[in-house]
């Protein structure tokens, strides 16, 4: 008889994980047929473009989820979900979940932190101080199960052996989760974010099993939120695997070709990051002004890639910096933009769809700067100098009950201390040092080429593409057990 799995992808991140590495294709190798719960508004295309046999494609029913999740006590699940994302045990480094806590103090009513935040505080010291406390809140988020359930039909038409989620319950998928405890179903989390453990921590819904890119994730998710050390697997993180086999990677004058690029001057690359606690915009004007005014030690041109944060409605700021980005392109000739592609739907400009942009930035960029984004390990992988620029806006977005918080604050949180730590890349505090950072890298790109690869060997474990592979064994490992 054929075993059969649910795979939850709500998230681009989630697609570029399963679909664009090798673990679906191995799990379909194995004789396992997978149900792929995705994005109701992109599945189709979805389909269109990963579909072969024994590869189903069927909705997540994120509008019924949500309507759920906001329309029945609609206060009491924030509050559990909140105390979830900052009850992270204070064995681990909690500098991200504590960033959170002061966030929603910063853009709640005082009426809001007299009745809710002060009491919830002194839940978040039991959390973060006693294991029986945090498995206490992980058990009583069953109870908020959609009446009649969701994902009934699909459970019963299927008959899945394990649900594998990009998240533990941590975004709307905790409901397709509950459901799958309620039914006896093993559960797994295969995480998909390099700071997911330790911005997340407690689970949205019980959980069976993991796996995760490294050692130092292993812990987070053991010491952070009570995991068994026997149930969580080191996999890597498949999304990388196409990286090392340069399957995304075009050729340096295509590429220079594709953005109007001029191929005799060195290519600095900013992606930004960082943008929902502070503007990224004095990063990119101290970076426009220093190619456009011949300051660096050789002619340069810079490469903007907005975050897919820069395209939402709503707040406004967001869109207003992505103009004010734009503005710097029509009046620098040596600025050019790049918009991350949207597949649509939930899944926006995380869709996956230009892992060829991304990649071959990386790999011809002569130095990348952001902000201690994840790119910082992809670029690593490239093997291309990285640059974290933190020159701030003094008080942030400066907008009313928006939490802003200061980059210079941000150096200790857990993936962002791990970066400064290994030595991977340059800091950069102000204009002058951005300015010798960029010099640096442009006379020597060697220069911490040890400590990049070092690095990247400790957050991803393997690098030699086999990270997709070993997850989908590590999955039939389960399902044969």
């Amino acid at each position: 008889m054929t075993k059969r799995i649910f795979i939850s992808a709500d998230h681009g991140m989630a697609i570029i994980y399963f679909l664009q590495s090798d673990v679906v294709t191995t799990l379909l190798a194995a004789g396992i047929e997978v149900v792929l719960l995705t994005d109701d508004e992109t599945k189709d295309q979805i389909a269109k473009r990963f579909g072969r046999p024994g590869l189903v494609f069927e909705g997540l029913r994120l509008k019924q989820v949500n309507g759920y999740a906001e329309g029945y006590k609609p206060r009491l699940q924030w509050l559990l979900a909140y105390l979830r994302r900052v009850g992270g045990s204070w064995r681990i480094n909690t500098e991200a979940m504590d960033s959170h806590i002061w966030e929603v103090w910063v853009e709640n009513s005082w009426k809001f932190r007299i009745g809710i935040w002060i009491p919830a505080a002194l839940v978040i010291l039991l959390l973060r101080t006693f294991s029986f406390a945090r498995k206490f809140l992980v058990r009583i988020q069953n109870r908020f199960i959609p009446e009649p359930k969701l994902y009934t039909d699909l459970f019963d038409k299927y008959k899945p052996e394990l649900v594998v989620a990009s998240t533990a319950g941590w975004r709307l998928d905790r409901y397709l989760l509950r459901e799958a405890h309620g039914r006896g179903i093993p559960t797994m989390v295969a995480i998909v974010g390099w700071d997911n453990p330790s911005s997340y921590a407690i689970p949205g819904a019980p959980m069976d099993w993991a796996t995760c890119w490294s050692a130092l994730q292993k812990e987070e998710l053991v010491l952070g939120s009570d995991w068994r050390p026997e149930r969580v697997n080191i996999g890597g993180i498949p999304s990388y695997d196409g990286y090392f086999r340069k399957d995304w990677l075009l050729p340096k004058d295509e590429y220079f070709k594709l953005h109007g690029l001029d191929p005799n001057r060195k290519l600095i690359s900013y992606a930004c990051s960082f943008v929902h606690f502070a503007p990224n915009y004095p990063n990119v004007e101290a970076l426009a002004k220093l190619v456009s005014s011949e300051s660096l030690a050789q002619p340069s041109q810079l490469l903007i890639r907005l975050h897919p944060s820069h395209f939402q409605d709503k707040p406004k700021m967001f869109a207003e910096e992505r103009d004010r980005i734009h503005n710097l392109e029509k009046k620098y000739p040596q600025v050019h933009v790049v918009r991350p592609v949207a597949l649509g739907g939930s899944l926006g400009y995380y869709s996956g769809e230009d892992m060829d942009e991304k990649s071959s930035m990386m790999a011809h960029s002569d130095v990348l700067v952001t902000v201690y984004s994840t790119m910082v390990v992809e670029t690593a992988v490239h093997d291309t100098p990285i640059v974290a620029a933190v020159l701030d806006t003094p008080g942030g977005w400066n907008k009313p009950k928006k939490y802003s918080l200061s980059l210079k604050k941000i150096g200790n949180w857990p993936t962002h201390q791990r970066f400064r730590a290994a030595r991977a890349g340059r800091i950069a505090n102000d204009e002058k040092e951005l300015c010798e950072a960029l010099n640096a890298y442009s006379r020597d790109p060697t220069l911490d080429s040890a400590e990049r690869k070092a690095f990247v060997k400790q957050e991803i474990t393997y690098t030699d593409a086999t990270s997709g592979r070993r997850t989908a064994e590590f999955i039939l490992k389960i399902l044969n057990s």
